[in-house]
C-alpha cells in the first residue's frame, strides 16, 4: 500500500536522562524536533508512562496538538515471557494503523534515537514493508556520542550489545571482542544494565590485555557526565567507581 494518503512514521529522539535528574529539553533536542513532537497525536513507545512524561515536558515548551490524556500511545509488543519466538510480523504491522489511515505517528525510545539498540527497529522495518515513509529526526545517540568522545577508531566500529552475565562466558566474550578489534582495528562498543556497570568494568579490566585502550562514557549530555579513555594498565592502576543508576557505554580498541 503506497500513496500520499499514508501518514509518516516519525522517529522522535529522546533525552539521555533516564534514571537521572531531568535536563531542559531545549539543551538536548533541537527546537524543531520539540515542535514536531507536539503535533503528533499517535505514538508507539516502549513504555507509555515514560512517553507521557516526555510529552508533558514537550508541552511545557510547545503546546500539544491535543490534551495529553487524549493522545494515543501504544506500547511495542514484547516476546512472551519464557518464549524464544519473536513477535509475529502482523503485530508490528498492526501498530501502523494510524499511519495506514493517513495520520503521522511518532516512534520514541526510552532514551536517545529510536530503533538504534532499540526494539523499535522492528516497527521501522514494518513501515518500510507497508510503504509508510520513515522520517528520522536529529537527536542524541549515546553510542555515537561515546564513540566520538572516546578517541578510538571512528572509521570502523561495531555495537555488540550486552555481554553474557555469567563470569566465565563473559570473559570469553571479552577476549573474543579484543581479538576481533586487534585483527580489524575496529572499536567494539557495548552496554550494560546500570546496576551492573561496575561488574562489567571490572570484567573488562581483568580480561583485557594491558595495552588495549578502554573507554567509559556515562551521563553524556547530563551534568556530571564524563568520558574516560585509558589503557587497561592505567585503569588497573587508577580504578573508577561506576554510577549504578546511570546508563553507560563501554568501548575498547586493541593495539
Amino acid at each position: 500500500m503506497t500513496g500520499t494518503s499514508l501518514g509518516q512514521l516519525v522517529l522522535v529522539p529522546n533525552t539521555l536522562d533516564l534514571g537521572a535528574a531531568e535536563v531542559d529539553l531545549r539543551d538536548v533536542l533541537p527546537h524543531a524536533v520539540i515542535r514536531r513532537a507536539a503535533t503528533l497525536q499517535h505514538w508507539a513507545a516502549e513504555d507509555a508512562r515514560s512517553t507521557r512524561a516526555f510529552l508533558k515536558r514537550v508541552g511545557a515548551v510547545e503546546a500539544l496538538a491535543r490534551p495529553l490524556q487524549e493522545l494515543s500511545i501504544v506500547e511495542l509488543p514484547r516476546p512472551r515471557k519464557g518464549s524464544r519466538d519473536s513477535v509475529p510480523a502482523q503485530e508490528w504491522h498492526a501498530l501502523l494503523a494510524p499511519a495506514l489511515q493517513g495520520h503521522d505517528m511518532g516512534l520514541i525510545s526510552e532514551a536517545g534515537l529510536p530503533a538504534v539498540a532499540d526494539p523499535g527497529a522492528n516497527l521501522v522495518a514494518a513501515a518500510h514493508a507497508a510503504g509508510v515513509t520513515v522520517l528520522p529526526l536529529a537527536g542524541p545517540s549515546s553510542l555515537l556520542l561515546a564513540l566520538a568522545a572516546s578517541g578510538l577508531n571512528g572509521q570502523s566500529f561495531a555495537f555488540v550489545g550486552y555481554l553474557p552475565q555469567e563470569a566465565a562466558a563473559r570473559g570469553i566474550r571479552i577476549r573474543e571482542l579484543e581479538s576481533l578489534s586487534r585483527r580489524q582495528n575496529q572499536t567494539q562498543l557495548m552496554i550494560e544494565t546500570p546496576y551492573r556497570n561496575a561488574a562489567l568494568l571490572a570484567a573488562l579490566v581483568d580480561a583485557l590485555t594491558p595495552a588495549t585502550r578502554l573507554s567509559v562514557s556515562c551521563g553524556l549530555t547530563l551534568r556530571g557526565g564524563f568520558c574516560r579513555t585509558e589503557t587497561v594498565l592505567k585503569w588497573r592502576q587508577e580504578p573508577l567507581d561506576m554510577p549504578d543508576r546511570m546508563p553507560a557505554v563501554f568501548a575498547l580498541l586493541a593495539s
